[in-house]
């Protein structure tokens, strides 16, 4: 298993001697005095230096930091869907990507609270350049996907990630976590990269490739957050998209946004587990055999169970009536909404700029737009 030593996790073998290595890094001790403010410091680094496992790092810690961040930035996390998992078994979840720590970690803590299998969880490796969150990353199970490579160092990634994502899911019975798509939804528009798809195929082991896929237990994950916490963060790299400019991130931008998103305001919000994606496979082995048409028709299906299945918050239709100078939805949020709304909007956009407000208002709007398809 040397081949995954640069992407993988730590093993619970290795876990003691990384704590004892953070233990006394300010940004731990200021993780432990927002998770557990009434402890002494002392306590909660005795009980750090005991810890020998992932899962009671996970279950002793991070479970209760993501509650207070719950507590502090949100109205609270509703579920839906998870009753169609089976205790002990693994599934591959695919998601959309709206927050960098808070999709994965969610979904960690409902699996954990349902007794299920929680993930190993994709992580880009720009996101973990400094050492403390390369090593709190590999603490809770995250593993890298390697960014910025040649097109041959890339492809030969590509094969050696998938190749751990199979040996995850088929013989340590792992769930995994990964974004339908690289990077966080810009724009509202949640839609799966069939390159995403194209990678995990390498590590087929079956002739059809729905057949691995099948094994493997496809579940469509839908994250919806009522206000994202990064919106405004999110305007210069659309800007960029939209003059066709290629967009150069500032130093620690992904830092800033991966604390934003954590601490910011969120009010509501809703993850939906779909389907196990079973006959769905089925259908398109029989319909197609190119495989490039199979994978963009398994990228169909998983982006129907998202789409369809995402909830929709007052502060999206608000978004849309907007655009569209419409009333269409106003039966669906309160004049306060609305108003509470527009003075987030007034707060952190500038009026004078048109195309900051029209890609608020798209991030936003988009999600109805898309449902709409569906109902």
């Amino acid at each position: 298993m040397q081949k995954f030593d640069a992407i993988r996790p730590f093993y619970d073998s290795e876990i003691n001697e990384a704590i004892v290595s953070v233990v006394n890094h300010p940004m731990m001790k200021a993780m432990m005095n927002f998770t557990f403010p009434d402890s002494d410091d002392a306590v909660w680094k005795e009980q750090l230096r005991k810890t020998h496992s992932i899962r009671d790092f996970q279950c002793n810690f991070i479970y209760h930091t993501i509650q207070k961040v719950l507590e502090k930035s949100s109205d609270g996390l509703t579920t839906s869907g998870f009753e169609k998992l089976e205790k002990g078994e693994s599934y591959l979840f695919i998601s959309n990507h709206r927050d960098i720590l808070l999709d994965t970690t969610l979904l960690n803590v409902s699996l954990f609270e349902h007794g299920l299998v929680m993930t190993a969880s994709a992580i880009g490796d720009n996101l973990v350049q400094k050492d403390f969150l390369n090593t709190l990353a590999k603490l809770n199970r995250n593993f890298l996907v390697q960014r910025g490579l040649t097109p041959r160092e890339m492809l030969q990634s590509s094969k050696n990630l998938s190749e751990y994502i199979g040996h995850l899911l088929q013989h340590e019975s792992r769930s995994v976590w990964i974004a339908q798509r690289e990077g966080r939804t810009k724009d509202g528009n949640d839609a799966t990269n069939p390159g995403v798809l194209k990678m995990l195929g390498m590590g087929s082991d079956e002739a059809n490739l729905m057949d691995y896929f099948k094994k493997i237990k496809i579940v469509p994950v839908s994250m919806s957050y009522e206000y994202d916490p990064t919106d405004v963060l999110k305007i210069p790299q659309l800007i960029a998209e939209m003059n066709n400019e290629v967009y150069i991130k500032e130093k620690n931008e992904d830092f800033m946004t991966l604390l934003s998103g954590v601490m910011g305001p969120k009010k509501r919000i809703h993850m939906h587990i779909g389907d196990v994606l079973n006959t769905e496979l089925d259908t398109i082995k029989d319909e197609f055999e190119n495989t490039n048409k199979q994978i963009l028709a398994l990228a169909q299906v998983i982006d129907d169970s998202i789409l369809a299945n995402y909830k929709l918050w007052p502060t999206n239709y608000i978004a849309y009536d907007i655009l569209n100078k419409t009333e269409e939805h106003a039966h669906l949020y309160t004049a306060d909404e609305k108003s509470l709304f527009e003075r987030r909007l007034e707060m952190r956009i500038d009026a004078e700029n048109p195309v900051a407000l029209q890609g608020i208002l798209d991030m936003y709007a988009n999600p109805v737009v898309n449902h709409l398809k569906y109902s």
